[in-house]
């Protein structure tokens, strides 16, 4: 059974061993990208707490929906790199396990070999699963930055036309 697995195709081993590694470089990608994402919201928060010394601003209920939604993002994005870090643990994991599996491969012990590709599987599944987690938090993460987008936008687009500026393409 663990011959017909692994050892019959000279790249079987190579691509059960490639795959968990290429996915846990495709998730440290995305966990420096959502990183850069927290980053970006923490300045953001800090640009908002200065703003925030000016009374009138302060007291503006726009202002604190929006404080509100930059906090609600920076949220969803640790949500996002907590799901994402359990995606990295797990291809790392599903790598090292299928290694193992390929080196006790050899043994031909039948059950050892089918509880490697098991944990293997699962572990594949695990981090599949916090990719998707990860990716759905940012996804809301992002609408809430497009919330705060559009409202600055129509805020910008106000003050020209009390100013007497057109804009043209506002939408």
């Amino acid at each position: 059974m663990g011959n017909y697995l692994l050892g019959q195709n000279p790249f079987g081993v190579l691509t059960f061993i490639v795959a968990p590694a290429i996915l846990t470089n495709a998730t440290s990608v995305l966990a420096m990208s959502t990183i850069n994402r927290m980053l970006r919201t923490r300045d953001r928060m800090h640009e908002l707490l200065k703003e925030s010394a000016d009374p009138a601003t302060a007291q503006d209920a726009k202002f604190v929906e929006k404080t509100n939604r930059v906090e609600q993002q920076a949220l969803l994005l640790l949500k996002a790199l907590h799901w994402i870090y359990v995606a990295l643990g797990a291809f790392a994991a599903a790598a090292l396990v299928t290694l193992l599996g390929a080196l006790f491969g050899a043994l031909e012990h039948e059950t050892l070999i089918r509880v490697i590709i098991g944990a293997g599987l699962l572990l594949g599944f695990a981090g599949v699963a916090g990719l998707i987690g990860g990716c759905v938090n940012l996804f809301h993460a992002t609408q809430l930055s497009l919330v705060n987008i559009r409202e600055e936008a129509a805020l910008i687009r106000a003050r020209q036309e009390r100013q007497g500026n057109a804009i043209p393409g506002g939408g």
